[in-house]
């Protein structure tokens, strides 16, 4: 699966509501999963997250996924994954790409400013994630932009260049995603928190399809 096919970009640790990510990824990426990022907690220590990642990668390869970890260039490196995603308080992307080489390199971005400093960078970003347009727990004491960002995102960011957008996504918000100008969504919550993260996904994904052919 390549960024630009992608539409469902889930991010998760690895373990959530149902039990090991590695366990059920398989059955997530037959669901709708085109991406998957490892998010720990950053106090977690590196080898305890290199050691759930490497079996997280192994289930991510063998359902054609490609496998993301979070803030963490030299855990990306360690694994051998597929790429890092780093916010705007993290490692500079400039230096994440120089760390990771070839590797798929995202960059979060909360407002019309750092978008178009998103932009402005160029090859050095695979895609940029846009959000998190409503407040959510995972980011504690940050606003929701709103999803004028994502309409602002729409206009800013060339065709070419994948994004995805953050906050709050799920079932019921995609179809405000979609009439914003968005056409990918990060889902953490709606998945990692369901009791059945496989229909949780399903019903997403069906959500997402469904509406973006609404909205082409």
């Amino acid at each position: 699966m390549s960024l630009v096919d992608a539409r469902l970009y889930l991010v998760a640790p690895a373990r959530i509501a149902a039990g090991d990510v590695a366990k059920l990824l398989p059955d997530l990426a037959a669901a709708g999963v085109d991406v998957f990022q490892l998010r720990e907690a950053k106090d977690r220590e590196a080898g305890d997250v290199i050691a759930d990642g490497a079996r997280i990668m192994e289930a991510c390869r063998s359902a054609g996924l490609p496998f993301i970890v979070n803030d963490r260039p030299d855990i990306a490196v360690a694994l051998g994954a597929d790429g890092v995603h780093v916010g705007q308080n993290d490692v500079p992307p400039q230096v994440a790409r120089r760390l990771v080489g070839s590797s798929i390199v995202g960059l979060s971005t909360h407002s019309t400013r750092e978008v178009d400093e998103a932009v402005a960078l160029g090859d050095v970003l695979d895609y940029i994630a846009v959000g998190p347009v409503n407040p959510t727990p995972t980011k504690p004491g940050r606003p929701g932009t709103g999803f004028e960002l994502v309409s602002y995102a729409a206009r800013r960011i060339p065709e070419d260049k994948p994004w995805f957008v953050t906050g709050g996504m799920s079932a019921e918000t995609i179809p405000a995603l979609l009439a914003a100008g968005g056409t990918r969504a990060v889902v953490v919550r709606a998945i990692a928190e369901a009791p059945d993260p496989v229909a949780a996904t399903r019903e997403i994904a069906a959500a997402l399809n469904r509406n973006l052919h609404a909205h082409p």
